[in-house]
Formats: structure tokens, C-alpha cells, sequence
């Protein structure tokens, strides 16, 4: 459980949110499309193996992401967002113009323009590549990758 330390909406999205592993799981799920334990620790960011496991529960306790078996392995866990988790695009999305227009990032260029652009249609195609349909959804298609 994570511990509240006011019903500020500030320090209640800090609470969940307050380092900066939590956040990039979130950005490989919603843009990068990677959905396993692997995936994560391979994903460039080079965080430790505890630390993602801690911020991998961290996020399950807090309804952003669940948890499932692979359809294809099911000796395999696969994370997919929520529709909490999916809540955050918009979130993201202007983290990531900000970021581009006051510092050298590697976002591709047309997908910053695409976002500064049509914010809307961004996050519609989010939300359609994880076919979110309500709680408890178990869509068999995963996100489709964003190819770079």
C-alpha cells in the first residue's frame, strides 16, 4: 500500500510517481510497447533488477498497471496498463513536447510534431493499439511496437 502523505493532487501523483523508474515502466508500456520483466531491464534505462521489481509492484498496487500470464508462455508474466495507466497519456504526451522544445531529446522528431500537432488522435491511437474495454479486460492482441 502506498502511504498518502496529504490529499494534495500534487503530492498524491508524487506519492505514486516520485522517482523516476515508475514513470519510464509507464513510457515503455504506453510508447515503446514492451510489456515484460525483461523487456524493462533491457530497455536501455539501466536500472537495477530490484529496484524494477519494487516499482513493478509499486505500480500494480496503485491500478496503473496489472499483471498476467502469457497466452503464448504461460511461464511468462506480461504487464499491460490499465485503464488508470492509460489515463496518463496525456500526461506524457506533454512531458514529452515540453522536453523537446526546451532540450535536445532523442523523441523522433514526427512523432513530437504529431503530438504537438494532435494531441487527441495520439492518444486515441494509444488507446486503441492496448483495446482497452473496461476492467477486467483481457484482449488477447497485444499493443502493436511503435516502429522508430
Amino acid at each position: 500500500m502506498i502511504s498518502r502523505r496529504s490529499r494534495c493532487p500534487i503530492s498524491l501523483s508524487l506519492d505514486i510517481f516520485g522517482d523516476r523508474w515508475s514513470l519510464l515502466i509507464v513510457r515503455d508500456l504506453m510508447f515503446k510497447g514492451l510489456r515484460t520483466f525483461g523487456e524493462f531491464a533491457a530497455a536501455g534505462e539501466d536500472v537495477a533488477t530490484n529496484i524494477l521489481s519494487e516499482r513493478l509492484v509499486r505500480l500494480e498496487e496503485a491500478s496503473i498497471i496489472e499483471r498476467e500470464r502469457d497466452r503464448a508462455d504461460a511461464r511468462r508474466v506480461v504487464y499491460r496498463l490499465t485503464r488508470k495507466g492509460l489515463d496518463l497519456a496525456p500526461v506524457l504526451i506533454e512531458m514529452v513536447v515540453w522536453a523537446a522544445r526546451h532540450e535536445d531529446t532523442d523523441a523522433p522528431p514526427k512523432t513530437v510534431r504529431a503530438m504537438r500537432k494532435d494531441r487527441a488522435r495520439v492518444i486515441a491511437e494509444i488507446e486503441r493499439q492496448w483495446a482497452y474495454d473496461g476492467p477486467g479486460d483481457r484482449s488477447d492482441r497485444p499493443p502493436q511496437r511503435k516502429r522508430r
